[in-house]
């Protein structure tokens, strides 16, 4: 059998952008920042994974690491990484928020005002569950039969 130096040259090109497209997503692997975790607790996480942004004032701060339920409670726990830079006083709130009407979410911490920081492994219970549009659609459209 007998191959063109076409058929090669194509290979070989198609070969190379494989290698490196691998290269960029090992690249985009390996710039996770170094910080510390934490974790928040939720009565639901509403579409947030892996991933997703952490910001305070609108600034990308860190990443969500980890999705779990507690089966004692029911309670989403979500495990995130904040960057080693930041200080976040440890009287502060956080909530999801949607990044667009299309979707996307994110986790929103908003700072307190103590002169104590969380540490790692420490765990923010102020939070705030995110409010589902339907769900409010639904209660304005079956509110107004009630007399």
């Amino acid at each position: 059998m007998r191959y063109s130096l076409v058929e090669i040259l194509l290979g070989a090109i198609v070969l190379l952008t494989a290698i490196g497209f691998l290269t960029l997503g090992m690249q985009s692997i390996n710039r996770q920042k170094d910080g510390y975790n934490i974790s928040l607790i939720f009565g639901s996480t509403a579409g947030l994974k892996n991933g997703d942004d952490v910001k305070i004032s609108g600034i990308s701060v860190g990443k969500i690491t980890k999705l779990e339920l507690n089966l004692d409670d029911y309670n989403a726990k979500v495990n995130i990484i904040i960057d080693n830079k930041i200080k976040i006083p440890d009287d502060s709130s956080a909530k999801i928020t949607s990044s667009s009407l299309l979707g996307g979410n994110f986790l929103d911490i908003i700072p307190g005002s103590s002169e104590q920081n969380l540490g790692p492994s420490d765990i923010i219970y102020d939070t705030t569950d995110p409010v589902s549009f339907t769900d409010m659609l639904g209660k304005v459209i079956f509110s107004g039969n009630r007399k």
